[in-house]
């Protein structure tokens, strides 16, 4: 079968295409140069509402780390998902954020950290295809009421890693392992997954952005990371992207702008956005710690910050941040 998947672009490069996309939309293809693209007045983003399955009701986040991990970095990612609860209030709360996803009619889905498996010693071996991530991820079963996330270490090679994307979101079947079509249809026993890997060492301008500089565009001086990790604070913007993908538009059915087979998703489509005032090479207005340095957004369990990029909001049909 076809694989259906929605991956996570280098957030610059998310967000000059979207640019692209809404030029080309709002003056004709081919009319406006790169220079053009970024003074032309933007038309606002639009999710369309395809009218297939979303994920909805009570879901488990397993993890799967692929490769070698300290305790510290996989209690980021595992903070960030148990942050998702609506246990944690307040406006720039994470969960606040995630919230934003219910608005998806009829969506809800109320994510949780389900059970983490570790994979150290790379049993499917450094280098990994798209079946290899399908593969992994089938190993986090049973899969009803749950997603899949596998994650893989700084010096694991995933095909089209840094080159086209930072992660990716897909579907499988539990019965076959065999990724499923696009129809957007719902299938049974099929389940939703992703991918995301730590951009440390691999690239981190493109998947670590705004934390390190960018390979090319302006070159702002960078954020310093919420957690003293570029590599996993990277992490973490991808997998709240793909995340927010996977339950808006789990099959290729749901939610999204563009053409099925490259959508731009509840938080793609807002690429680049952190905070009010973004620009390219300028990520928005957010808080900074008078001691650290660190830039944050979004607070979750035990005072954890994190920075957390913009999500399209159906009930506003604007690029929505936790800090408004």
């Amino acid at each position: 079968m076809l694989s259906m998947t929605m991956t996570a672009m280098p957030h610059r490069l998310a967000r000059f295409l979207l640019i692209l996309l809404l030029a080309a939309t709002a003056t004709g293809a081919g009319a406006a140069t790169p220079r053009q693209l970024f003074l032309v007045s933007q038309p606002p983003v639009t999710l369309t509402n395809h009218h297939g399955q979303l994920l909805t009701g009570n879901y488990s986040v397993n993890l799967l780390w692929y490769g070698r991990f300290t305790p510290a970095q996989r209690a980021v990612v595992a903070d960030f998902i148990l942050s998702l609860s609506p246990s944690v209030s307040g406006t720039a709360s994470v969960a606040a954020w995630w919230a934003t996803t219910a608005r998806y009619h009829p969506g809800a889905a109320r994510l949780s950290l389900g059970r983490q498996v570790v994979d150290p010693t790379l049993s499917l071996g450094r280098r990994l295809s798209e079946s290899s991530l399908a593969s992994l991820a089938s190993r986090l079963g049973p899969h009803r009421g749950t997603v899949a996330v596998v994650v893989t270490a700084a010096d694991v090679l995933v095909d089209g890693f840094c080159l086209s994307r930072c992660g990716l979101h897909a579907s499988s079947s539990s019965s076959t392992r065999n990724a499923t079509s696009s129809s957007g249809r719902g299938g049974r026993g099929r389940f939703a997954y992703a991918w995301v890997g730590n951009p440390a060492e691999q690239c981190p301008g493109e998947c670590a952005w705004p934390f390190h500089q960018p390979p090319y565009g302006p070159q702002a001086a960078p954020l310093v990371s919420p957690n003293a990790d570029v590599g996993m604070d990277g992490a973490v913007i991808t997998l709240a992207t793909l995340l927010a993908g996977a339950v808006t538009n789990p099959y290729g059915g749901g939610f999204f702008q563009g053409p099925a087979e490259a959508p731009l998703e509840a938080v793609s489509a807002c690429a680049g956005v952190f905070g009010n005032g973004a620009y390219p090479g300028y990520p928005g207005q957010v808080r900074v710690d008078a001691a650290t340095g660190a830039s944050y957004n979004a607070v979750g369990v035990a005072g954890r910050r994190f920075l957390l990029p913009a999500m399209w909001d159906p009930a506003t049909a604007q690029c929505s941040t936790p800090l408004v």
